[in-house]
């Protein structure tokens, strides 16, 4: 079986310089979350792939998870959306557009998360294991909560606000 293409996930600090406090107490922004899990990809009627697939969450932007898909090529693909978007998909269906999300049961898999993808060079339906998506989605509200978002940016009514009444000019 070949290596995985992806190196391991990092417990490495994403931030190089300590955001506050002194040497001994400081402080450095926290760790992402990565994991690297395999997904199954729909290559046709009755063809099944996999695909690499790095899961990261940055708790400087709470809002949202990036997935990348090593394809095999020295390219990757990136995938930026809401990590509300894949809260919910754990449970129902979610999403609309270009990203949809939702939960299903595989006999040969057991619990699964199903993810369908569209752009405009084409279209992807996935698939990976719904425990280790929601264990790796866990640790992402052990480093910002839910309520904790809230402060890491503007909320829908400021930005509601700015929208409404044009940019400030002072």
């Amino acid at each position: 079986m070949p290596r995985d293409p992806l190196p391991a996930p990092s417990d490495a600090s994403l931030a190089a310089t300590p955001t506050g406090g002194d040497e001994e107490g400081s402080t450095a922004a926290p760790a992402a979350v990565e994991e690297v899990l395999t997904m199954r990809i729909a290559l046709g009627d009755e063809a099944v792939g996999e695909v690499s697939t790095r899961f990261r969450f940055d708790p400087q932007r709470p809002y949202e998870v990036l997935l990348t898909f090593h394809l095999g090529r020295p390219d990757e693909a990136d995938w930026v959306f809401s990590r509300e978007l894949l809260r919910d998909g754990l449970t129902t269906l979610s999403g609309q557009g270009d990203v949809k999300l939702w939960p299903a049961y595989c006999p040969c898999h057991g619990a699964t998360l199903h993810v369908a993808l569209e752009s405009p060079h084409g279209s992807a339906l996935l698939e990976v294991a719904k425990p280790k998506v929601q264990d790796w989605l866990d640790r992402t509200y052990a480093q910002v909560s839910e309520a904790a978002e809230a402060s890491c940016g503007p909320t829908d009514a400021q930005l509601a606000a700015l929208l409404a009444g044009g940019f400030p000019t002072d």
